[in-house]
């Protein structure tokens, strides 16, 4: 019981790092910037970052069309930027919705991808893709793979709580279970139906930023931009609920509403990721523990510091993923797996211990 106490009241603790908050996000918001220039420059055709420069501004109305041949403008313009976007914002997306499921779920092992979220926004997808194509504005795999990514938590957060609190063992085992129904329908729909918009089966395990466009990114930006501008306000009420719904009852937090609002919000970002890009794992976990090992606790600085976390990482995971095996292209969830795997084992670890035992 001692260590279980101990292990509640830690939120307390990121009230005293501004400092490193501050030197934190700053590094981050390096990270990603020079991982965006790197992205827009390297490749198969080399751009030179001036070229990049002079490309954005006449496309915005601000220059003219010197400078740069028409290969570079047509590779930086339609198809590197609108891949840097679509990665930014996954990153973003799924660094924010770990951070704030950790927070509903008390627990640090919770991740879009490994409570099932992920899967049943891609097989939701799949459905809405099946049934309605491109039709209505290719709203309908986007919309669909919210209502799976919903239904996957639902069914993960039902089985896993209980007598008040969530049992690890059994947030993991039904996530690994909802995984796998939601990829293999995924799979099945796409090998039965054998139509290109349902994409590839490697496609929805993997995740994959080579079918970025701007109309995909337009599609994209909304869905997880009310996430990113909406959860931070949760902050201080996910803060007090990590100390148990009976303190923050107390205190007035309306536990269940806060709870559903941010699991809704979550939900929404990660599905609106899956179904632009895949299933890429392990950016709702790492990202959000990053900020939390130099910025402390507080969601006030980790859901937005997840966010950037996670942007700067998907942004380099695609980098390295279209370049190291050039050219080939690796799928950009397998250089994610490498880096969240054993950062999982550690947490599965270091979860144990501090509860005594699995619980």
């Amino acid at each position: 019981m001692r260590r279980r106490a101990r292990g509640a009241t830690r939120p307390a603790e990121g009230t005293g790092r501004p400092a490193g908050a501050w030197l934190l996000f700053a590094l981050l918001a390096a990270v990603l910037a020079g991982g965006a220039v790197a992205s827009l420059t390297l490749g198969a055709v080399a751009v030179a970052p001036g070229a990049v420069w002079k490309i954005v501004l006449h496309h915005l109305g601000l220059g003219g069309a010197e400078g740069f041949t028409l290969q570079e403008e047509a590779v930086v313009w339609s198809i590197r930027l609108p891949r840097l976007l679509l990665a930014a914002l996954t990153g973003a997306g799924l660094g924010m919705a770990g951070a704030a499921l950790q927070g509903v779920f008390r627990n640090p092992l919770a991740d879009p991808q490994l409570i099932g979220v992920s899967s049943g926004a891609a097989f939701g997808s799949t459905v809405g893709l099946a049934v309605f194509g491109t039709a209505a504005w290719g709203l309908a795999g986007p919309l669909f793979g919210v209502l799976g990514g919903l239904a996957a938590g639902a069914v993960v957060y039902v089985l896993s709580r209980h007598q008040g609190r969530t049992e690890v063992v059994t947030m993991v085992l039904a996530g690994i279970a909802v995984t796998a129904v939601g990829i293999a329908g995924a799979a099945l729909l796409g090998y039965s139906l054998r139509r290109p918009e349902l994409r590839t089966p490697l496609f929805w395990s993997l995740g994959s930023l080579s079918v970025a466009t701007w109309r995909l990114v337009a599609l994209t930006a909304p869905l997880v931009t009310v996430s990113l501008v909406a959860l931070p306000f949760l902050a201080r009420s996910l803060d007090v609920m990590l100390l148990g719904d009976g303190q923050a009852r107390s205190v007035g937090v309306a536990v269940e509403r806060v709870r559903g609002l941010a699991a809704g919000l979550a939900v929404l970002a990660a599905s609106a990721t899956v179904s632009a890009a895949g299933v890429i794992g392990f950016v709702g976990l790492l990202a959000p523990h990053a900020v939390r090992l130099t910025a402390g606790p507080a969601h006030r600085r980790v859901l937005p510091g997840g966010a950037l976390a996670g942007a700067g990482l998907v942004v380099l995971a695609d980098l390295a993923a279209r370049t190291l095996a050039s050219p080939l292209e690796v799928p950009v969830g397998l250089i994610t797996a490498v880096l969240g795997g054993p950062v999982f084992l550690w947490l599965l670890r270091r979860t144990r211990t501090l509860h005594g035992g699995w619980g």
